[in-house]
């Protein structure tokens, strides 16, 4: 009997959801420089996470991606003041020590004129990065990366089980590295070499993670069934060329290499054969699963959200809708209606994703 989810009860939203949604809504950023509409879509995906995240240790991470973002920004900026040259624009902001470089560089100049044009670019195209960044970053803090490994098809199985194994080796070191620094304060000794500290560390999650493997392998983990050698061929072919696909059309659809109607077909083969590659050896794979994450109504609306404003500004590029790329830096950037009606569609998982379980904070009651 099939299990009935209500979207109002607590529980966990499947990973691969929250992961099509911040796909989504990458792909919508990489479609325009506006950064009006940018900083539109960096809203959009801080507040979904603001209100459907746990409190799990990964869920702190946009925080460290919007810090990231602004590293970008700023390296950007720095690197085209320092290479900026004056046919970008003609409004001189300030001029920088130059930097004579031997006759093999002729064309390249360190330092000199920076315009205001030239360092607008730079914030554009930072800002642009930096928004994607941050909606990897949104997935990170919504989908816990265990179930999303538990998720994986059976064709990925083998590799499911070393991503397990890997991610228990990182925790572990932060986990031994302040049992040690608690045990050295004790001890009277505030202070200690990188090499009295680092080895127990490395060791104890070196242990920990040798124990993992150890279990999961006396419990049957990574055993696979006989198939036989044509299957294994067609399978790995259709893998690789899935791959070749997928790789193509999303490359082709993000930087405009192609036309897009042979570049969304490059990505729907690719896509097709993948799956078919994955559904070919899942039978090599025998395992059950103890309380699999549902895939239900609620999990459809979040990926239908990211699907649609993906998809909305992917056809406003492709149409030339006017504000999607601004006509020259200096120009006031303006709000395109449909574009940005587009992106608040993004919101939809702060009202359909069920509350998170188990993992809020608890508001305190004032005495």
């Amino acid at each position: 009997m099939k299990a009935i989810h209500n979207p109002l009860l607590p529980r966990a939203l499947h990973p691969g959801a929250w992961w099509l949604w911040a796909l989504g809504l990458a792909v919508a950023a990489s479609r325009t420089r506006n950064p009006l509409l940018l900083l539109l879509i960096l809203v959009v995906a801080g507040f979904v996470v603001a209100a459907r995240r746990t409190d799990a240790p990964w869920a702190n991470s946009y925080v460290a991606f919007l810090k990231l973002g602004l590293v970008v920004i700023a390296v950007r900026i720095v690197l085209q003041a320092l290479l900026s040259t004056r046919s970008q624009g003609n409004h001189i902001l300030f001029t920088l020590p130059q930097i004579p470089l031997p006759d093999w560089a002729n064309g390249v100049k360190l330092g000199g004129i920076v315009t205001a044009e030239a360092l607008l670019t730079a914030l554009y195209d930072g800002g642009q990065l930096a928004v994607m960044l941050c909606c990897i970053g949104a997935a990170n803090a919504l989908a816990s990366p265990r179930r999303l490994l538990k998720s994986l098809p059976g064709a990925l199985y083998e590799m499911g089980v070393a991503c397990v194994v890997a991610l228990t080796f990182a925790p572990q070191l932060v986990t031994d590295s302040r049992r040690i620094r608690a045990a050295r304060r004790l001890r009277g000794r505030s202070r200690g070499s990188f090499r009295t500290t680092a080895m127990p560390v490395l060791e104890g999650a070196l242990d920990r993670s040798v124990e993992l493997a150890a279990a999961m392998d006396s419990r049957g983990y990574g055993r696979t069934a006989q198939a036989p050698l044509r299957q294994r061929r067609i399978t790995g072919a259709f893998v690789l060329l899935g791959l070749m696909g997928m790789a193509i059309g999303i490359y082709a659809l993000l930087t405009d290499a192609m036309a897009e109607a042979v570049a969304a077909t490059a990505l729907a083969i690719g896509v097709l054969l993948a799956v078919s590659a994955m559904a070919i050896g899942h039978q090599r794979v025998g395992r059950t699963r103890y309380r699999p994450d549902p895939w239900a109504m609620p999990e459809w609306l979040v990926t239908l959200s990211g699907v649609l404003t993906a998809g909305a500004l992917i056809v406003a590029a492709g149409t030339g809708v006017a504000g999607l790329v601004l006509a020259g830096p200096l120009v006031v950037p303006p709000l395109p209606l449909l574009p940005a009606m587009a992106i608040l569609a993004g919101l939809l998982p702060a009202i359909a994703a069920p509350p998170p379980s188990g993992g809020r904070r608890r508001e305190a009651v004032p005495a």
